[in-house]
């Protein structure tokens, strides 16, 4: 455990994190056994390897754990990388390098993490406020992220957003009613629809007829999933909602609003504040998958009792 012991995560641990134990664990249990499979950009095999004798390791190389709490700091902080290369010590290059390298090494190993949890895991957990909603599976929406405009005007047709009047990048979260992320979808152009995402998500043969999804009034996606959909309900050709569908509009959207906390929760790293530059285009699918499934491991309960 040297690496533990003479790294920075002694004194710090990333942001989001309830503390260095917290943080700990999660090297010990989730990342450290399967870090002799990094493959770094750029090369063609494995450095920086911690089990190797020290005088093997180059000497500017960062223990595997301080590679790590770098690129959770510039996910939560959204710090440059001129600015990390000076508080790591490091050449602004090789920050780019281990950005790039752990944005697609947690990729994998998190994204091999089966977040799809089986209908009786969802029913085992389901809060008491689902008791009208108990047939939910998954709660969707979606969520887009600023991006920088390209040059070519046919990317820019693509990826403006009408809703955000700017270019973007879009992508749809589920989670289960209890608050867990259960579903991150592939970044898509901005101008998609929320139905035509949700078809090419690849969420839907996770579905059957026992499965019900919680969505947002935009979701037209009757036709598209083969059990119940739970939506607020349209005014139509009436000129104001009944009795009964204001209390559901009001009950589900009670409901819903958990799915939104969890997508603030993870547009609270601050890489996603700011417009998203190109440079970093090829590795954003990567970055914000990589801090939708972290928040199953950085972050309390969105509801205090239900905590476990």
């Amino acid at each position: 455990m040297a690496t533990i012991q003479h790294g920075l995560t002694m004194n710090f641990f990333p942001p989001r994190f309830a503390g260095y134990r917290h943080f700990n664990a999660f090297w010990l249990h989730q990342v450290e056994p399967v870090t002799r499979r990094i493959v770094r950009v750029g090369q063609s095999s494995t450095v920086c390897d911690t089990t190797a004798d020290p005088p093997r390791r180059p000497t500017r190389c960062l223990p595997l754990i301080d590679e790590l709490f770098l690129f959770l700091v510039y996910l939560s902080l959204g710090l440059k990388e001129r600015d990390l290369a000076d508080r790591f010590n490091i050449h602004q290059s090789t920050v780019s390098r281990i950005i790039r390298t752990w944005a697609n090494f947690l990729y994998t190993v998190l994204g091999a993490v089966g977040i799809w949890m089986a209908p009786d895991a969802v029913r085992a957990m389901m809060p008491s406020e689902f008791e009208r909603y108990s047939d939910t599976q998954v709660i969707l929406d979606c969520t887009e992220l600023k991006c920088q405009t390209p040059s070519s005007l046919l990317l820019q047709s693509e990826m403006y957003s009408q809703y955000k009047s700017h270019t973007t990048v879009k992508g749809m979260i589920g989670v289960s009613p209890h608050g867990a992320v259960t579903f991150v979808s592939t970044l898509y152009s901005g101008s998609i629809s929320d139905k035509e995402l949700f078809k090419q998500s690849g969420i839907i043969p996770l579905l059957d007829e026992d499965m019900a999804v919680m969505v947002d009034k935009g979701f037209t996606i009757d036709d598209l999933v083969p059990g119940k959909v739970h939506r607020p309900p349209f005014l139509g050709k009436n000129s104001q909602l009944s009795c009964e569908d204001v209390l559901a509009t009001q009950e589900i959207a009670r409901l819903r609003i958990h799915v939104e906390r969890v997508i603030r929760r993870i547009k609270q790293n601050k890489l996603f504040d700011s417009i998203i530059p190109l440079t970093i285009a090829g590795s954003i699918n990567q970055l914000f998958a990589v801090a939708c499934l972290l928040s199953n491991y950085q972050n309390k309960p969105l509801v205090k009792a239900w905590a476990k």
